[in-house]
């Protein structure tokens, strides 16, 4: 393996991190810790890091400029068309309001679009631009892990072992580190994980999701939310796909670890009760079901944990902070998570000068880790759910402020108001940021950002306030 492994001397093994879960999260931090030098496996269950599951994944500029400093940025734009305009149709299949320009403005702000394409695709992007792919294994599904004061020692299910100095997480909202930890808790230390945490991932939503051929009378370029009581349509397009999300309201909210379970006749019986919904004055859903490649019926959770970590086992992405998909901000928010979590454990590293961390300072840096991203989590779960609830007209109160009050808004306004959000974004500190184009917004995280543009402040801007 290439890369110069930090945290080590002549006589010891590398500090060396055991990533469980090979999705978004787990390629990224393969990225970021070869980057940093420090010695890791990826530990993926399936035989491929890319399998036929999941829809699209939605890249904003935050995750740009990590892409960037990873060195994907150009494949996935590559990949892809940017969104230009954002639809707001009604139950009739009638647009009622469409925001020219509302991406122009998010170029202008930060030098750089809102990316759109295929999960899968995603995958293969990130796994095929990895230095060095030994460091992920697949059809490594894990058993146990085991910890003590000297490190973690992780059983995989065909038997054989991987050890390392901690594990990172990373699997999932089903996520096996995240129950090993719990449990590892609770033997060790009770009361360290809340009671809260195990019941916070909340399923009020289910959703059919799918892809396949964009319909022609569908722009290429355009994201288009279609609204009705308590459920709602949402479209992606792109040149040759469509992406395609059908939210719906459950009865009751389910409480974890109850989320809902749906069959294939689930999901053929839920596109049978929409089946000639408008969409648009020329396209029905019909149009999508008949032509998909695959679809689903899944649960959608969200939920933020208070305690992202014990001993010397951290977490990040879904397995620690899960958010509904509508405003795409859960890759990214995985991404972040990972890039904060590296900088921490290369800045360890580096004041260790050789020498193996202690499980104290292990688990100093990982509360540092979490202190930096909870609450930007906690916000961001608000807002993700918000978009949700607004775009299915979750009351009279979401309906009157999609249906009246947004249609009035410049996109300007609305994606001025995401700008906070945006620009608190981490990068990784130790990666440099050449060549990556700057615009009118400053990033908090970048002390060579030229931009001087100060957005104002507006309750979604309030909403979205990190800066404390």
């Amino acid at each position: 393996m290439s890369a110069k492994s930090l945290g080590t001397t002549s006589t010891e093994t590398p500090f060396r991190v055991i990533v469980i879960g090979g999705g978004v999260a787990g390629l990224t931090a393969s990225h970021c810790l070869q980057k940093a030098g420090i010695d890791h496996v990826v530990l993926e269950r399936r035989a491929e890091v890319a399998p036929r599951e999941g829809v699209s994944i939605g890249i904003w500029p935050q995750g740009n400029r990590l892409l960037h400093q990873i060195g994907c940025l150009e494949t996935v734009q590559r990949a892809c068309g940017p969104s230009k305009t954002w639809c707001m149709n009604g139950p009739d299949g009638k647009t009622f309001g469409e925001l020219h320009g509302y991406y122009d403005v998010l170029q202008k702000n930060h030098a750089a679009d809102l990316l759109t394409l295929e999960r899968r695709q995603f995958l293969d992007i990130l796994h095929n631009g990895l230095p060095d792919k030994s460091y992920v294994r697949t059809n490594s599904a894990v058993k146990s892990i085991v910890q003590d004061a000297g490190g973690v020692r992780v059983q995989l299910q065909d038997g054989t072992f991987e050890t390392g100095d901690i594990v990172l997480g990373v699997d999932g909202i089903s996520s096996l580190t995240r129950r090993i930890m719990w449990e590892h808790a609770d033997d060790t230390a009770p009361g360290a994980i809340p009671s809260s945490d195990k019941t916070c991932m909340k399923t009020s939503w289910k959703a059919l999701v799918g892809l396949g051929p964009r319909p022609p009378k569908l722009a290429v370029d355009a994201i288009m939310s279609v609204s009705n009581d308590r459920f709602s349509f949402l479209l992606l397009s792109q040149p040759h796909f469509v992406f395609w999300f059908v939210f719906f309201k459950l009865p009751k909210t389910l409480v974890w670890p109850e989320r809902g379970r749906y069959t294939a006749e689930d999901a053929a019986d839920v596109a049978a009760s929409i089946y000639d919904h408008p969409l648009s004055e020329q396209v029905k859903f019909s149009e999508l079901w008949e032509t998909r490649d695959r679809a689903d019926l899944i649960p959608i959770e969200e939920g933020v944990l208070d305690v992202w970590h014990h001993g010397r086992i951290v977490l990040a992405g879904d397995a620690a902070h899960k958010v509904t998909p509508n405003i795409a901000l859960g890759g990214n928010s995985a991404m972040e998570s990972v890039a904060m979590l590296c900088n921490q454990l290369h800045a360890m590293l580096e004041q260790q000068q050789g020498a193996k961390p202690s499980r104290a300072t292990v688990s100093q840096v990982f509360s540092k880790y979490q202190a930096e991203r909870h609450a930007r989590m906690k916000k961001i779960t608000s807002f993700s759910g918000l978009v949700t609830r607004m775009q299915a007209w979750d009351g009279w109160l979401m309906k009157f402020v999609y249906r009246w009050i947004m249609p009035l808004l410049p996109g300007s306004f609305l994606i001025n108001s995401m700008a906070p959000l945006i620009k608190a974004a981490p990068k990784l500190d130790y990666v440099s940021l050449k060549d990556f184009p700057v615009g009118e917004v400053p990033w908090t995280h970048d002390d060579d950002s030229k931009g001087e543009k100060v957005v104002g402040r507006s309750p979604i801007t309030a909403l979205l306030d990190t800066n404390y």
